[in-house]
């Protein structure tokens, strides 16, 4: 794992770097360790509105070091399907994440 910064790696800039670093990813060892969709997962439920499906291209790129384009069309279909769940799990709002046994 790397203690380099977040933005270290290819396709993350100023703004990514920073809503990354406020939602406790700093370092690319911290993006690894998470993966890109828990990632998404947590910019999306920050910024509902400023954060899509090419944010999740973009991390999954950033952690293979390639460009979202060139990402395997098996890798795109898969993180469209994550993606859904994020979608639906954020329109069902906190209450349905959580479960009280």
């Amino acid at each position: 794992m790397s203690d380099a910064p977040i933005d270290s790696l290819p396709g993350i800039g100023p703004v990514t770097r920073d809503r990354l670093q406020e939602a406790g990813i700093r370092t690319v060892s911290d993006l690894k360790a998470i993966g890109s969709v828990e990632a998404y997962r947590r910019l999306k439920f920050m910024l509902p509105r400023h954060v899509n499906l090419n944010a999740l291209y973009g991390l999954e790129a950033a952690l293979r070091g390639c460009h979202w384009l060139d990402l395997p069309q098996d890798v795109r279909t898969a993180l469209q399907k994550e993606a859904r769940l994020v979608e639906e799990a954020f329109r069902r709002g906190p209450a349905s994440r959580c479960t009280i046994a």
